[in-house]
Formats: structure tokens, C-alpha cells, sequence
């Protein structure tokens, strides 16, 4: 009898160990096949970012080179434009170089200044482009460098004009050209241009009347350009009306190419002087390399 309860007893202590052992089974499994699910869930989620994170940079990818290709085509576009500008003007320039018809030159000394950028807010407000020949000492100072920029961005053009003004130094001591060079390559370094046009500071006469410097001007393949009108806006401090005046009565031939600088009194009285202009029917020409016209008080046909 008593054999019979330590059997049943034992039999029932097996059945529970074999459940216990069932329930921890069925209780891994459980956590096994979640975390599978799991596993399986992030893997899919990681692979859909890849997938995502490739179309994104295909997409980037694509882009980047259609904006390549707008860029190419627009550097295409204006070397056509460019290209369509040099014949016309070849077509309609006179035996002498010069354009045809009416064509005033608007031209800026000096600088650049902390007048520059008004001079430029004034000229894109009448839409005329006008040529600016800038001294090399100014041109060094890093906060009128902008201003250097806007010029070119806006269409104008800027040539040499020496680094010191100094007529001793230029003309007695030679260094015309040196200096010129040195100008010309800081345009460069600021703008990213290569001008070839300078002006003689108190003009090419009397300096250059040394043949010896202008053999090395045409040596070096530097252009030179005087003018046709002296505003002499310079000394009229106080007399801006006078400047206009000035302007009135030089003014005679077809094309006038105007000696200004970058002055209060220049810059108070420029709307007035393309106004005058606009008036007599002229256009108002920016120089270019492509079609440069001799205009020198040497008369020297090289420069």
C-alpha cells in the first residue's frame, strides 16, 4: 500500500518536472521565435533605408548633372551671344576702328572707391554700362574688393591705371609698364578677368612721349586709351553744374569717350550727364578687348 502512494507520488512529481520542462520550452521558443520576428522586422526596415537612402543619391546624382548640364548650356549660350555681339560690332564699325553711329564712353578714374558702389547703384538704375580704369593701391584694399566684383558682375569693364599715380615713378623712372602689369594682374586676381586696356594717369602727353615706353606698352601687349572730352571734374568741388557744362560744350564728334573720376561732386551730377546724352541720341559704349580703336594723344597706331 504504501509502495503503491511512493509510486504515484513519484509518477506525479515526473509529470510535473515534464511539464515544468514543456512550459520552459514552449516559453523559449516563444521568445525565440519573437525576437526572430523581431530581427526579421529590422532587417527590413534597415534594407528599406538603403533602398531609400540610394534612390535619394541617385536622385542627387541626376540632378547634379542636369544642373551640369544647364550650366554647360548656358556657358554655350553666351559664347554665341558673345560670339553674335563681336560680328555685329565688327559689321558696324567705321574704317578706323571706331563704332558707327552715336557712341559716348562714359569712363571712371581712380578707383575703386567708397563711392564705387553708388556710381554703379546709379548707372544700373539708367542701364548704362561704363568703363572704369583703377589704381592699384586702392585696388589692394580688401574692403573695396566687393565693389571690384560688382563692377565686372554688372557688365562694366575695368582697366589699368598704375599702382602709384606718381608721374616720377612712371614716366622718369620707366615703371609705366611694370606697373601697368601689376595692376592689370591684381584686376585679374579680384575679378577673374584679363583686361589689356590701361590709362595713363595726367595722360600718354605728355609721359609717353618716350618712344623707349611705348615700345615696351606694345611689347607687352597692353592697350591705351586717353579721351576725347576732359570733364576736369576733379577741381570742381562745390561747382557740380559746372561739370555738365563742361561736358555740353567738348561734346562734337560722333563718338566721345568722357574723362571722369570718382567724385561726390561726379557722382551728384551723373544722372544729369546721361540724360544729356540720352538726349543728343548717343548709346552709351563699354570698352572690349575684341574691339579696341586707337586713341592715344600720340597718335601712336599701336597702342
Amino acid at each position: 500500500m504504501k509502495t503503491s502512494r511512493r509510486n504515484k507520488r513519484a509518477r506525479i512529481r515526473k509529470a510535473r518536472i515534464r511539464f515544468g520542462i514543456i512550459v520552459l520550452v514552449t516559453i523559449f521558443l516563444m521568445i525565440f521565435l519573437i525576437g526572430k520576428i523581431h530581427s526579421i522586422h529590422e532587417e527590413g526596415v534597415l534594407q528599406e533605408a538603403i533602398k531609400q537612402e540610394a534612390i535619394q543619391q541617385e536622385a542627387i546624382k541626376q540632378e547634379a548633372i542636369q544642373q551640369e548640364a544647364i550650366k554647360q548650356e548656358a556657358v554655350k549660350q553666351e559664347a554665341i551671344k558673345q560670339d553674335a555681339i563681336k560680328q555685329k560690332a565688327k559689321q558696324q564699325k567705321k574704317s578706323d576702328g571706331k563704332p558707327k553711329g552715336k557712341v559716348v564712353y562714359l569712363t571712371f578714374d581712380d578707383g575703386p572707391s567708397k563711392l564705387t558702389d553708388q556710381f554703379l547703384d546709379v548707372l544700373k538704375e539708367q542701364n548704362v554700362k561704363a568703363t572704369f580704369f583703377m589704381q592699384g593701391s586702392n585696388l589692394k584694399k580688401t574692403n573695396l574688393q566687393e565693389s571690384v566684383k560688382r563692377v565686372i558682375r554688372e557688365g562694366h569693364y575695368i582697366g589699368g591705371h598704375s599702382m602709384s599715380h606718381d608721374y616720377q615713378k612712371l614716366y622718369t623712372n620707366k615703371q609705366f609698364v611694370p606697373e601697368m602689369n601689376e595692376t592689370l594682374a591684381l584686376i585679374h586676381d579680384i575679378t577673374g578677368t584679363n583686361p589689356r586696356l590701361v590709362r595713363a594717369p595726367y595722360g600718354s602727353a605728355p609721359g609717353l612721349r618716350s618712344e623707349r615706353i611705348r615700345n615696351q606698352i606694345v611689347e607687352s601687349g597692353i592697350k591705351l586709351w586717353d579721351w576725347t572730352i576732359d570733364s576736369n571734374d576733379w577741381r570742381l568741388k562745390g561747382h557740380r553744374n559746372q561739370i555738365l557744362e563742361n561736358i555740353k560744350r567738348e561734346t562734337k564728334a560722333d563718338v566721345e569717350v568722357v574723362l571722369m573720376h570718382e567724385k561726390s561732386q561726379t557722382l551728384q551730377e551723373l544722372t544729369e550727364i546721361i540724360t544729356f546724352y540720352r538726349d543728343k541720341g548717343y548709346a552709351f559704349g563699354v570698352y572690349n578687348d575684341d574691339n579696341h580703336f586707337v586713341l592715344n594723344f600720340q597718335n601712336d597706331e599701336r597702342l
